[in-house]
């Protein structure tokens, strides 16, 4: 196990009783009152509170087991557990959100009316009387994406919050990878998580309560107004915050993560990226120590030296079974050697240093059905002549033509050992995962040059161009952060298929529509393909 950074004996300590108060009701702007459950300190004075408001019933009660090194009665769905932090001096309340669990109303997932509803309540705890002003956000996954949202509402008693495990963009960290709908996710989410939950399993009147939005999204397959409506504006997000990512569930809760810690308005703001289970790192001491040190500082204006740790804390991936943790001063990393790798598809198909003179290409079929056989172009590097770091973003830069109007590209990274085996990652449900991966829909090529690095494409969505059979198109292609020591002898391999790997299950892309042609990758000359990856020296 990973150990923890920060000494127990640190941070707050336990000296408070339990005080549980269920269904109070919070008045929101309209007159609608939300019912939440508040665990507060027994004692006298005034302390911080941390708060979650989501679509999952307060009231549910969850046993992570060793997952989460943490059990008790009010464990909860993605939250805090209050028999730990309420102890140490922290009033604790979870919200149902409107037209969910207890609370009245009609439920609109993520929406302004959702978003204005937690800023509602933030500013009623601020004034309560066992309250000292100071609020914070914390949980992971949709406990976090709405903290990015509200955040951008800017209440003014909020001030601090931990988005763990969070998106930011609807679309693109989300809904669609590339451009391509992730139904593995949202239709095993948006039904037993949400809906489920808070109707039953076989709802009749749904429709009369809650917003269909897995019909909705599986509609519209643009970033327009829907998604913006619901994504964060980074530009207005100034609350201080520590962004906690997960390398290994990058299919949803990395890229928002990065993103927020590299765009976010906010003058103190914080990155942590952690690795393997999406519950685990959350609930284990190591980072509950973390939690507890970053509100101590902010929410009890405790001088515990946290503004002279360096901002950006990454468990580096030496292995698939060991990682160890390191501090960095920015993200991506100033002393990165950014490096092309260029594709050849002669000699088995290579990544060379140099891109070849004369072009060449190598196709595949994407025709019939998908079997567990590799489909597919295949590049990989030499030999590593010693261990080799990469920790970063990736970008992948292709010239591509398919027989067909559009193709899908799901490409990704591979960590092979001399002997031909591949070094696998979990991911956070326990799957084998590669070291990273990407995805694009050619026809979603199209960059926003304001937001685009060389390092990390921002593709537009907003409009289709569909290919003309044969033509040889330019497109680039997001791969997203990793962090990987080759050791000496392995290789770093390229996949590049027309759908996701055969371990893929959860997060899958099954449902996306598929061209079922010849697609082709170029390689040399004026179509010189390449790797941009990020090696740390």
């Amino acid at each position: 196990m990973i150990e923890a950074t920060v000494d127990p004996a640190s941070v707050s300590q336990p000296e408070f009783g339990l005080i549980v108060e269920k269904d109070i009701d919070m008045s929101a702007r309209d007159g609608l009152c939300l019912k939440c459950d508040i665990f507060r300190p027994d004692g006298d004075g005034r302390f911080p509170v941390i708060m979650t408001l989501g679509p999952y019933p307060k009231g549910d009660h969850i046993d992570y087991g060793d997952r989460a090194e943490e059990s008790g009665p009010y464990m909860h769905w993605e939250s805090a557990n209050p028999e730990w932090w309420v102890p140490r001096g922290y009033v604790q309340i979870r919200v149902d959100a409107r037209g969910s669990g207890a609370s009245p109303g009609y439920c609109d997932i993520l929406s302004r009316q959702e978003t204005e509803d937690y800023y509602d309540c933030i500013e009623w705890a601020a004034v309560q009387s066992w309250c000292n002003g100071n609020v914070g956000l914390m949980g992971i996954s949709y406990f976090a994406v709405n903290q990015w949202n509200v955040a951008a509402m800017q209440p003014p008693h909020l001030k601090a919050m931990i988005p763990w495990e969070g998106w930011g963009d609807l679309y693109r960290d989300a809904c669609y990878h590339g451009g391509i709908f992730s139904d593995g996710f949202f239709g095993t989410w948006y039904w037993p998580r949400v809906v489920e939950r808070t109707l039953g399993e076989n709802p009749e009147n749904w429709q009369q309560q809650f917003l269909p939005f897995y019909d909705i999204i599986q509609e519209i397959g643009l970033d327009d107004d829907f998604y913006r409506e619901r994504s964060v504006d980074w530009d207005q997000v100034q609350t201080p915050f520590l962004s906690a990512g997960n390398w290994g569930n990058r299919e949803l809760h990395l890229r928002g993560n990065t993103e927020g810690y590299f765009r976010a308005a906010a003058a103190d703001k914080r990155l942590r990226i952690h690795t393997r289970t999406h519950i685990a790192p959350f609930y284990r001491l190591e980072g509950r120590l973390d939690q507890m040190r970053y509100f101590d500082y902010w929410l009890k204006g405790i001088d515990n030296g946290l503004d002279q740790d360096p901002p950006v804390k990454l468990a580096i991936r030496t292995s698939a079974d060991e990682e160890q943790w390191r501090f960095e001063n920015e993200w991506p990393l100033a002393r990165t050697r950014w490096t092309k790798l260029f594709l050849d598809g002669r000699g088995g198909g290579r990544l060379a240093d140099k891109a070849a003179a004369d072009s060449g290409s190598v196709t595949y079929s994407a025709a019939g059905p998908r079997g567990d056989e590799f489909r597919g172009a295949r590049f990989h590097t030499e030999a590593m002549s010693g261990d080799v770091e990469i920790t970063g973003p990736v970008s992948l830069v292709l010239w591509v033509s398919s027989s067909t109007e559009d193709m899908d590209i799901f490409a990704s990274l591979h960590n092979i050992d001399p002997d031909g085996r591949e070094i696998s990652f979990p991911n956070g449900m326990h799957e084998p995962a590669p070291v990273s991966k990407g995805w694009l829909r050619l026809s979603h090529r199209k960059l926003d040059a304001e937001l685009s690095e060389p390092w990390r494409p921002y593709h537009a969505h907003d409009e289709v161009q569909p290919l003309s059979p044969g033509e040889v198109v330019k497109a680039e292609v997001e791969i997203l952060p990793m962090s990987n020591i080759l050791k000496k002898g392995h290789r770093l391999r390229l996949d590049i298929q027309p759908w996701d790997d055969s371990h893929q299950t959860r997060y899958s892309h099954d449902n996306s529509a598929r061209w079922r042609g010849e697609n082709t990758v170029y390689f040399g000359g004026p179509t010189a393909s390449c790797l941009l990856l990020p090696f740390i020296p």
